[in-house]
């Protein structure tokens, strides 16, 4: 009890809101809590699509209550890893809300990753210019395509010619594994998503005994190069996946084909017969997404083996339990 009091009352100071403050905690694979992370750790500092929750133009409920009350917003997908043993801390993507999710982290991350060029995953790369933060040389890790797309365009080029920021361009060999620290490796993974400006990747992080997988944004699962049973099959890993649209009639007048990604109920159907349960949980949600409000919309998720993912949610990936530990 006093731990969950202690986690809750530290999240409604970080201003995570009340909701999320709840569930603050160290998440397992099974979706059980544990106390404070002492080996590395990701945490979960945003599940929304990249126009957030208030969403600009959105008249609908959810947004307008999110305007009128602080604890209702959803920040931007967003992933932070933190090695407290090696002192460092990472972002993957940086968002529209990157001010308030680097407080969140702790502070000023040591290196960013990106996965894509669309705007809610680079815009927070504005923060570290000579306006605002003017960082010197951070460490933004980037494929060869989203580097040229930051070198070829203002302001991002200011960026690169100042040295407010590094380009460190991502090698995308089968296998290929950056070392981020001793005890957090990261390995990108190309997947198929409306590549106009960039081309995408999903990341997999791994520690000492548990692995993430993070991977906000996909066309279709059947035009991925890999199966997404097999990937689940590692019971170590724990993966965030695109949950943008649960029904395909969410945006009146627009034809989810012009911004395709699979339907949360597809997904549920991929993972149906896999050993994956409380191991899989839905990010990047648009405003439109019922998950953000539908109880029993998000009740047949959980009956369905899966979740959906929350601002804070943590999950160790090194000392603690070893994997699978206290499961069911």
């Amino acid at each position: 009890m006093k731990h969950t009091f202690l986690a809750a009352l530290l999240a409604l100071l970080a201003g995570i809101g009340p909701v999320a403050a709840a569930m603050a905690q160290v998440a397992v694979p099974n979706g059980r809590s544990a106390g404070p992370a002492s080996g590395p750790y990701a945490v979960v500092l945003g599940i929304a699509q990249d126009g957030g929750v208030p969403h600009a133009g959105c008249r609908q409920d959810l947004c307008v209550r999110a305007r009128r009350d602080l604890s209702k917003r959803r920040a931007v997908a967003c992933l932070g890893l933190v090695d407290p043993a090696a002192g460092k801390r990472f972002l993957i993507d940086a968002t529209p809300n990157f001010g308030e999710q680097i407080d969140r982290l702790g502070g000023r991350p040591d290196a960013i990753l990106l996965t894509h060029a669309h705007i809610g995953h680079y815009l927070g790369l504005a923060q570290l210019g000579r306006e605002v933060m003017g960082t010197h040389r951070l460490p933004v890790y980037a494929t060869p395509s989203m580097a040229g797309f930051l070198k070829a365009n203002l302001p991002w080029s200011r960026l690169v010619k100042l040295e407010n920021i590094v380009l460190e361009e991502i090698e995308l060999a089968p296998g290929r594994e950056i070392t981020l620290t001793p005890s957090l490796k990261i390995t990108p993974i190309l997947v198929p998503h409306r590549d106009e400006d960039s081309d995408t990747v999903a990341y997999l992080v791994r520690g000492p005994r548990r692995a993430v997988l993070w991977l906000p944004d996909i066309d279709r699962w059947e035009k991925w190069d890999r199966r997404l049973a097999d990937v689940l099959a590692d019971p170590t890993l724990v993966a965030f996946v695109d949950g943008t649209f649960y029904s395909a009639d969410e945006i009146p007048g627009r034809s989810l084909d012009d911004i395709p990604h699979p339907l949360v109920p597809d997904t549920l159907r991929l993972l149906a017969g896999t050993d994956s349960r409380g191991r899989v949980f839905f990010t990047h949600l648009n405003h439109t997404n019922r998950l953000l409000w539908d109880e029993s919309a998000a009740a047949d998720v959980s009956r369905a083996g899966a979740g959906v993912a929350f601002e804070g949610q943590t999950i160790e990936l090194g000392a603690g339990r070893e994997p699978g530990a206290g499961r069911e």
